[in-house]
């Protein structure tokens, strides 16, 4: 029997070793992937304070109520006093980096809406740090002013909203404050959106403008709900974060479906690949903390801010954290035998708060630090040994930073690219026996210091640039 044992077990070694021979032909093709590590970006991850954040809360729990239709005119209570107050923060901020923001309203009349049915001006709160030598190029990262009890109409009532969402709207001050000590290549967008309970009108707003003035916007961070760790199923978490990616792009044309048909790229769009990116910044600076990558838009059934990025174009995601408590989301405050409902601020974990908005902001400048993603990469080798990917040149204003490019490729089926390969500064480059049938394939930019940019999937179905 003993023998028996021992051999089952060296024909089990003998089966690893052939599968690690295997793999290790296919990866002689390329590399196992390797990253160059930003001594920048650790002292950011470290930077973003509990107290500040908690600081911020609370300021905004005591505007009493921030529903998109409260009070505008008091300088103490709802949305008019909080939009305010967060205008001066960005003010004060930029005031520390000698004037490196712009500050501005961003706002449109809403009516004849379900939940706005009379003419209301919904207002956002927006700062943007510019780029040195890239500023049309964009990444923002959002959290949301507004809060709600139960009677998504009641505007009077507290609506103290400690998690949902001024978590998310501190994480935002809170990443300003830290990044605009810094210069970087793009332009960074910190934007406190309203509107959100109501219909997504803060964003809608400001994706518009967006478009109109031609962002050049290659990154969505949407935080809502950062701060808490203990679910209504139980589970005390405070590793993990989730962040939501949609596949197939909204505003995907008939001659795209057709072509990602035949080519893939269901779970390459641009969000999906901002959501590996983030979980690369996770592995690569954030201790502690493991990113859930979503394949869907929201929650099951639900929405958030970044989906009128989302609807027009834009790469976005959801961060928020892992385990929910619904008690304490959209509820009138109150105990009921013994069980609280309501949205306030004890229940908010200020240490996670932080280490999320971290994760956004490591995200933010490696982006901003980097290359834009590369444009209108194409590929091919159907019905030949080896696969060919090209991709335009680095914009003028980028030429002096591009290092080269590195092209990434997986198996179907895994969730996360597996192996890539350095090839300079070229505009083309073909991967030798590697037969395109087997494998999804990418290109991202890197720096000369070694920053990178999200990878890109070949085609519509994967370019970050607005179509």
């Amino acid at each position: 029997m003993q023998k028996s044992i021992i051999s089952r077990a060296t024909s089990a070694l003998a089966l690893s070793a052939t599968t690690a021979l295997v793999l290790s032909s296919f990866a002689a093709h390329g590399q196992a992937i390797s990253y160059k590590d930003q001594p920048k970006l650790h002292e950011i991850a470290a930077a973003p304070s509990a107290e500040n954040l908690r600081r911020d809360v609370q300021q905004l729990v005591d505007f009493g109520t921030r529903h998109t239709l409260s009070e505008t005119e008091s300088d103490t209570v709802g949305i008019g006093a909080a939009r305010r107050w967060i205008y001066e923060e960005f003010q004060r901020i930029s005031a520390a980096c000698g004037g490196c923001l712009e500050v501005y309203y961003s706002s449109d009349v809403i009516a004849n809406t379900p939940r706005i049915p009379d003419p209301t001006e919904v207002v956002s709160v927006v700062a943007i740090q510019r780029g040195t030598t890239d500023p049309g190029r964009y990444v923002l990262m959002a959290g949301d002013i507004d809060s709600r009890v139960t009677d998504i109409m009641d505007a009077t009532s507290e609506s103290p909203g400690a998690n949902d969402n001024a978590t998310g709207l501190a994480g935002t001050l809170e990443a300003a404050r830290i990044l605009s000590q810094h210069e970087f290549h793009g332009s960074i967008v910190y934007a406190a959106l309203s509107g959100e309970e109501q219909g997504l009108f803060g964003g809608e707003i400001l994706a518009r403008q967006a478009v109109e003035e031609g962002w050049r916007l290659h990154a969505v961070l949407n935080n809502d709900m950062i701060g808490n760790i203990a679910g209504i199923n139980g589970v005390i978490d405070n590793t993990t974060a989730r962040v939501f990616a949609e596949g197939t792009r909204m505003n995907e044309t008939e001659a795209d479906a057709r072509r990602r048909r035949f080519t893939g790229g269901e779970v390459d769009s641009p969000s999906r690949n901002l959501g590996r990116y983030i979980s690369w910044m996770s592995d690569r600076y954030i201790s502690n903390l493991d990113v859930m990558l979503v394949y869907r838009l929201d929650r099951f059934g639900r929405g958030g801010h970044h989906r009128p990025f989302n609807d027009v174009g834009f790469p976005g995601v959801r961060i928020m954290e892992t385990n929910e408590h619904y008690d304490r989301q959209h509820q009138d405050l109150r105990n009921e035998d013994g069980r609280h409902f309501g949205d306030t601020i004890e229940f908010v974990d200020f240490d996670y708060a932080a280490k999320l908005t971290a994760l956004n902001a490591v995200t933010l400048a490696s982006m901003a630090w980097a290359p834009a993603p590369p444009s209108d990469v194409e590929i091919a080798g159907a019905v030949q040994p080896s696969t060919t990917l090209s991709w335009a040149a680095a914009a003028e204003q980028e030429q002096d930073m591009i290092e080269g490019y590195r092209i990434y490729w997986r198996y179907t089926d895994a969730p996360n690219w597996q192996f890539s390969r350095d090839v300079g500064n070229v505009t083309e480059f073909t991967l030798e026996n590697v037969v395109i049938d087997n494998y999804f394939f990418g290109v991202a930019a890197v720096s000369k210091d070694g920053f990178e940019s999200p990878v890109v999937f070949p085609g519509a179905a994967g370019t970050f640039d607005l179509r």
